[in-house]
């Protein structure tokens, strides 16, 4: 613990090599989803929206990275890696509620916008709601890539390892993104 009562998180480098070793490594893995947590939630949400959608992603998230920590060769960065998984769950689950969707008779959930106008908290007349009708009217991959951006003020150099994509083209589905959200706003 440092003086200011926060905890202190150990470098990436240590808790792996906690994790390696038997006696640490379910200490070593609490500390790592203490330290990424809250960063990898919101993430996820503004992917998912719900509250309870994003709990349940991040925990299958956790239980991959458990299974898979110990595997981890190191080439990209603790982080990166842990920010594809949560990125590449998030676009599965989306995916999987695409497909209920279509196979349910039920208009019930018709869409994740239909999510943000039924939390008690939206007031469709602030722009914060507006923008994120727009972000959700976007495909998933380019709501992965303006999320990253925007909120996460990622690189695009980092996003290329995340989402195994050129930063050429993350560029331009930004910029397309954008462009979208503008119109989305301007005309809604």
């Amino acid at each position: 613990m440092n003086t200011a009562g926060n905890t202190v998180h150990p470098e990436d480098t240590t808790l792996l090599e906690w994790f390696r070793q038997p006696e640490t490594k379910d200490k070593s893995f609490t500390l790592l989803v203490k330290k990424y947590q809250e960063k990898l939630y919101w993430h996820i949400r503004r992917m998912v929206v719900t509250h309870e959608n994003a709990n349940d992603v991040l925990q299958n998230m956790f239980i991959k990275v458990w299974k898979g920590l110990e595997n981890f060769r190191e080439d990209s960065q603790l982080f990166t890696w842990l920010y594809r998984i949560a990125t590449n769950e998030s676009l599965s689950f989306l995916e999987q509620q695409k497909k209920k969707r279509v196979l349910s008779i039920s208009p019930e959930g018709t869409d994740l916008s239909e999510s943000i106008r039924a939390d008690p908290y939206y007031d469709p007349h602030k722009l914060e709601w507006k923008l994120q009708l727009a972000i959700q009217s976007l495909p998933e991959k380019q709501r992965a890539v303006f999320n990253l951006r925007y909120y996460d003020e990622m690189p695009y150099q980092e996003m290329s390892k995340i989402l195994n994509t050129s930063e050429g083209a993350l560029k331009a589905s930004y910029h397309h993104a954008v462009k979208k959200i503008e119109d989305f706003i301007l005309n809604h």
